[in-house]
């Protein structure tokens, strides 16, 4: 086989290389050189170098043809070729051997110069003879281009996203070739004889597309080469984009093999690049056809037109095709056909378009060519184009309201997403309409502009790498800036990154993915719970203290649950790696536990504190004011449990309480920063309720930057499953807060969103989202093989490159860096790992700075009991202070008289003088004030605190006429010192809180944590409410100091009492308190006075940090019995127990313990039979836990009663019985219990039973006979 019939057209290339090889093997690539050694020169058709000689031979070939060059024989062929190859024919006798001719002879005129066409140039001519032989036709089609031309600017707008190579026209043309060659298969068959001479048509099965392809050769001349894609069928457009680049860019550098000419079966060819309208270029044997394309422009007729008249009369652009084929094998209605198929293929019939978007992941419903709609000059016109200007106006909306839909931020691609809605069919536009102008309605900074400007810059803005949702906001102030950032960010400082920015993503990335790559390689199997997939996260948080810090943000409080904890603590954080491996390790206690006693927790539920320094320019208004200013910022990682979302609200508390205690009252100085995944999003209740607490004035934290790791997945499922709204972001739509959906393969975007994050929430003051999406690189944990449930989406995260090397190759593509610069990186953070790695390894936890372990501290075992009372002349300042008639609102009559008047004769005539005595109430604000007086600030937050669920409180007084508050305890002390008024020294803050319980519990116990002085409590509308917030209690309450050595003094008021009220608001749940109480962890107490609640109220404020858990009451609220004297505050401490007041000097046999509202209900019954009851005693227990076990022995051993009687309201499988049972047998004595048998609910519903029950259980606790219900 020779050359012109293996390589076809490229054959003088193929021969011109040959040459080179036989001067010099080592001139050409190594490819051809094995390709020329191994040939042997057998199938050399002509060497290059016989001038003028000729032995009369030539090679015979199967389709009849023959190729030959006239060009001299290198000096060293008789060393290199065989003896029979050794001569060669010209070119001009083997035209005439060939086709019987000689050539025509041509008369020379002066200054005419023959020159001998030899090389390249003499086998060209040779295959424009042989060609002569093929019995060829042509078709030609005249095709419109304005299609191809608006989806063209499509598609490269997304290319150059990744920094691609642009798609030419040429590009979408050849594809369109290769899809209608499905289409009409014949145009693919080619022509050859077989050995016995007989005409053979060949069906090939693959389409091998060749390439023409002009350049530059030695000398200076041009030379034509066509490589051809390999079975180009197989393919999708962007494969296919990427093997048609391969070619030209190995053409270029001369690195075309021989297997890159072999085989082609059909070409095509572009002489419109130089203007050519049309073209009949010859077809080379065995090949099926040629295509070739003329230039693209207006027909001849309207190039002179002016463009205002081309875009009002609708005229586009169009383009000349024709198709050679060869007349044996294919027939002119075959080619015709075919034509019409490539025509209707780049019109955007057959979803031609749909299929090249769709593979490049371009979410945008494609052009196609539809018929404008009728212009005239009439008075209809005008009309036209006022419906189509609004139309227009219809679809800007739309695309703010719906681009997000389609922005492509999946980074699988697993979900390719249309919108009717952002159709211009849809409006009755057309792709005509794209080059007339409209009203661009703000999109633009000009007020005109043609539409396709307009789509343009809505696409890229809402449809690209980012998705943005904000016009469901009410306020238009915030829209229009939301616009101005979003559409208009090209102008904006904070939106441009240079190189230094870049690699500074880049360095994260890198210590993220590192971080977690050598975890996995030397923790191998232990849990870490990988942020591999949403590295980008890590980069956005960085980011984010940096644009804080810009900001004139000091402390940044971040709640995260475990998926890319450890992660965070290292990369963000500051923690060291070697803290990381000691815990891994478990070498070091304490350093994994945080103290000598208690649980401890796992590495990745611990928190941190640490510092982010920031080195850049301050911003105003999203613009660079002054010099560069070096600054820090305050970070907190707040301790958290495995309860997904839990968190949420004690990083809000915790944010609020730092800025009350600095004075933050703009809340632009601590930001808080919450960290989700996307089915907890979703999924969680918390984080509905912590969003709804974001605007009220109680729980307003001056918005919150919320970040969701967005991986597609909650553990096994996946998200159609785990939630009925499309996103996982769309819960924040109910606080009208912007989302911003990107990306987690492009980093780059999702830093730009994490600017405007935060710029948004320091100017608005509001929480805003960010939801990333990205995917789990592992399953929930390292253990975990997640393609037993979702073997889809592994199989395509498998495939998947890692987002650091997608960054690390865009930033080489585009000339950021170089790949020297990106091993540079990667090294020093190996060197870090490594370097730590083999520190713990040889010091074990010596290894650990000291900075890194965290400080144990003392269970307060064994405390000092503070100085509660309050002396006498204080508290009557106090309450003229609350209970006089500011004058300054209009107090309801009967608050005014049956209230304040009432608490006034509590204090200044008293219970001792016959005036009514203290009640609850005013004995916690009696509590209240006395500590703001003091100096320390009060908070208390719950449903309806500010009156009190039993009407008790009136903390809060509201004017009759208009609404308004006042709180007396903000007006105790108030003088005038040179004109200015000065307050008491501390705050009382009192807020009604949304009809939360989980939520407004977690930002209460957050706000304990965060202000160490302030008291602080939340108070259950009933007690059993508290049950809406059992993880708060069971997991941060109640363990936070043993898991974390996190304190909090937050007390908890749970209305508590059995009243006959139903089983809902019977009962607190003591039982369950007192089954979590341990390691001196927490206080339950249940006060039977005033005076005990006013003393339990003081001593929580100056005792060290621990909950309070406080049984209170409704009935007893304003019981006269139960009511305290003032001299009960002024003297006198919180008594744990309290002995009987009736025994003094009586023999006791029965003594009764018992704690709360029973104790009332035995008092009263002893009150009628005194006789009866005369050797028996009732002791309160009023606080449960810490038990005072030395109290109640010393007691016992005082009283040596024969029995001992526990009492209580509860059924006996709840309350206090389970609890006390077991310690006072440890006290030596064996308690009878009287209460209600064992239930499955805490009460009866029926009144009646609930009577009988009642005195059922103080019979039996008395030992006597009470009357109870019937």
């Amino acid at each position: 086989m020779d050359s012109s019939e293996r390589f076809g057209l490229n054959a003088s290339y193929v021969d011109s290389l040959r040459a080179q090889w036989l001067q010099d093997p080592s001139s050409v690539a190594d490819e051809w050189a094995r390709f020329f050694a191994e040939e042997g020169g057998q199938q050399v058709t002509a060497i290059l170098g016989a001038q003028g000689q000729t032995n009369g031979h030539a090679n015979g070939y199967a389709n009849g043809h023959a190729n030959g060059h006239a060009t001299s024989l290198p000096r060293n062929a008789e060393s290199v070729l065989p003896q029979a190859l050794q001569h060669t024919t010209t070119v001009v006798e083997r035209v005439v051997e060939v086709h019987g001719r000689k050539p025509m002879a041509v008369t020379l005129q002066p200054g005419d110069k023959p020159e001998v066409l030899r090389g390249i140039a003499g086998k060209i001519v040779e295959n424009m003879e042989a060609s002569l032989d093929l019995p060829t036709a042509m078709s030609t089609r005249v095709m419109p281009v304005k299609v191809l031309e608006e989806n063209r600017r499509v598609i490269n707008s997304y290319l150059e996203d990744d920094a691609r190579l642009r798609a030419s026209f040429t590009h979408i043309i050849a594809w369109a070739l290769v899809r209608a060659a499905e289409h009409v298969p014949s145009m693919n068959n080619g022509f050859a004889t077989n050995e016995q001479g007989q005409p053979v048509k060949l069906v090939r099965e693959d389409v091998n597309l060749g390439l023409a392809i002009d350049l530059p050769a030695r000398g200076g001349g041009r030379t034509l080469v066509v490589p051809n894609v390999k079975a180009a069928q197989k393919l999708d457009f962007r494969a296919f984009l990427n093997a048609y680049n391969a070619l030209i860019e190995r053409s270029r550098k001369g690195g075309l093999g021989p297997k890159d000419f072999e085989g082609t079966t059909m070409t095509l060819t572009n002489p419109g690049g130089i203007g050519t309208v049309a073209s009949a270029p010859r077809l080379m044997p065995g090949q099926g056809c040629i295509v070739a394309t003329g230039s693209i422009d207006y027909p001849a007729e309207y190039q002179a037109m002016a463009p205002e008249t081309l875009r009002a009369l609708g005229v586009g652009k169009v383009m000349t095709v024709t198709s050679t084929y060869d007349h044996r094998v294919i027939q002119g209605a075959e080619s015709g056909v075919y034509l019409q198929r490539v025509h209707e293929l780049l019109i955007g019939e057959h979803g031609f378009y749909e299929d090249i978007f769709r593979s490049i992941g371009i979410p945008h419903v494609p052009y196609r060519l539809r018929r404008d709609r009728v212009v005239t000059p009439s008075l209809a016109a005008g009309f036209a184009d006022t419906e189509k200007a609004m139309r227009v106006s219809q679809l800007i909306h739309s695309y703010r309201v719906r681009g997000h839909v389609l922005a492509h931020v999946d980074p699988l691609d697993l979900m390719p997403r249309t919108h009717p809605d952002l159709d211009l069919e849809g409006y009755g536009l057309t792709i005509w309409d794209l080059d007339r102008e409209f009203l661009t309605l703000g999109v633009l900074e000009k007020p005109i502009a043609p539409l396709r400007d307009i789509l343009e810059r809505l696409r890229d803005t809402y449809c690209r790498k980012m998705g943005v949702e904000y016009m469901y906001i009410p306020e238009p102030a915030e829209r229009r800036w939301l616009q101005e950032r979003v559409e208009h960010d090209a102008d904006k400082p904070t939106n441009k990154l240079d190189i230094a920015e870049k690699k500074q993503i880049l360095e994260v990335l890198c210590r993220a993915q590192g971080f977690e790559r050598f975890l996995h390689k030397r923790f191998l199997g232990q849990k870490r719970f990988s942020v591999e997939g949403g590295e980008a996260a890590i980069a956005m948080l960085v980011e984010g203290l940096d644009m804080a810090a810009a900001f004139g943000v000091t402390d940044v409080l971040v709640g995260m649950a475990h998926r890319g904890r450890l992660n965070v603590l290292t990369n963000v954080m500051g923690k060291p790696f070697e803290a990381v491996f000691a815990e891994f390790e478990d070498l070091d206690y304490k350093t994994v536990t945080g103290t000598t006693q208690g649980s401890g927790d796992v590495k990745y539920h611990l928190g941190a504190r640490g510092t982010h320094h920031y080195k850049g320019p301050t911003f105003v208004d999203g613009l660079p004011q002054g010099p560069v200013e070096e600054r820090s910022v305050r970070i907190e990682l707040a301790c958290n449990p495995s309860h997904l979302e839990a968190v949420n609200p004690v990083v809000e508390g915790m944010s609020r309480a730092k800025q009350d205690m600095i004075g933050d009252r703009d809340r632009k100085k601590v930001m808080p920063v919450l960290i989700h995944g996307d089915a907890a999003f979703a999924g969680q209740g918390v984080v509905y309720e912590t969003l709804q607490m974001s605007g009220l004035q109680g729980y307003r934290t001056g918005g919150t930057v919320h970040l969701i790791i967005n991986n597609q997945i909650g553990y096994t499922t996946a998200p159609e499953r785990s939630r009925t709204a499309p996103n996982a972001s769309d819960l924040a739509r109910a606080i009208m807060c912007p989302v911003f959906r990107v990306n987690g393969d492009d980093p780059e975007t999702c830093i730009k969103a994490m600017r405007i994050a935060v710029e948004y929430r320091q100017k608005f003051g509001k929480d805003i989202v960010l939801d990333m999406v990205c995917y789990r690189r592992w399953g929930h944990n390292e253990g975990d093989d997640p393609s037993f449930t979702q073997p889809v989406l592994y199989r395509a995260i498998d495939k998947h490159m890692p987002t650091r090397d997608r960054y690390a190759e865009l930033l080489v593509r585009r000339k950021d860096l170089t790949p020297a610069d990106v091993d540079a990186v990667e090294k020093a953070v190996h060197e870090r790992l490594e370097a730590a790695f083999g520190s713990v390894k040889a010091k074990g936890k010596d290894a650990v700075p000291d900075s890194a372990k965290h400080t144990s501290g003392s269970t307060f075992v064994g405390e000092a009991e503070p100085a509660t009372a309050v002396a006498l002349e204080t508290l009557k300042k106090i309450t003229e202070r609350i209970t006089y008639d500011p004058q300054v609102i209009e107090i309801h009559p009967r608050v005014l008289k049956q209230v304040l008047e009432r608490r006034r004769e509590m204090v200044f005539v008293g219970k001792d003088a016959g005036g009514p005595g203290i009640d609850f109430g005013m004995a916690e604000a009696l509590a209240f004030g006395s500590l703001l007086l003091e100096g320390t600030p009060v908070r208390i937050s719950g449903q309806d605190v500010g009156r009190g669920t039993f009407s008790h409180r009136h903390a809060v007084l509201t004017d009759v006429n208009d609404g308004r508050a006042y709180i007396p305890l903000n007006h105790l002390h108030k003088s005038r010192d040179e004109g200015e008024e000065v307050w008491q020294p501390s705050r009382f803050r009192i807020y009604d809180s949304l009809l939360s319980e989980e939520a407004v519990l977690g930002f209460e116990y957050g706000y304990s944590v965060g202000h160490p002085d302030s008291l602080v409590l939340w108070e259950a509308q009933f007690g059993d409410f508290w049950n809406g917030a059992q993880i708060q209690v069971d997991q941060f309450i109640s363990a936070g100091e043993a898991k974390w050595g996190q304190r909090s003094r937050v007390v908890m008021v749970l209305p508590h009492g059995y009243d006959g009220q139903g089983p809902e608001h019977s009962s607190g749940r003591l039982e369950r308190f007192l089954q979590l109480c341990a390691e001196e962890n927490m206080r339950v107490a249940i006060c039977t006075t005033p005076a005990q609640y006013f003393h339990l109220l003081r001593r929580q404020a100056k005792q060290p940090k621990k909950p309070l858990i406080i049984m209170s009451h409704k009935s007893l609220l304003r019981a006269e019995d139960a009511a305290s004297s003032v001299t009960e505050l002024s003297t006198g401490r919180f008594e744990t127990v309290l002995d009987d007041p009736r025994r003094a000097g009586k023999k006791i046999d029965h003594l009764v313990l018992c704690s709360g509202k029973v104790y009332w209900d035995l008092d009263r019954v002893r009150t009628k039979q005194a006789e009866a009851t005369a050797s028996t005693a009732v002791v309160r227990v009023e606080q449960l836990y810490p038990l005072p076990t030395d109290r109640i022995q010393a007691l016992i051993d005082e009283l040596k009663p024969t029995t001992v009687v526990w009492c209580q309201e509860e059924p006996m499988n709840m309350g206090s019985w389970f609890f006390m049972e077991p310690r006072l047998r440890a006290l030596g004595v064996s308690p009878v219990y009287a209460g209600r048998h064992e239930a499955a609910s805490p009460a009866t519903g029926s009144h009646k039973r609930h009577a009988r029950e009642h005195a059922a259980l103080l019979s039996e606790a008395l030992g006597i006979h009470v009357e109870g219900g019937h």
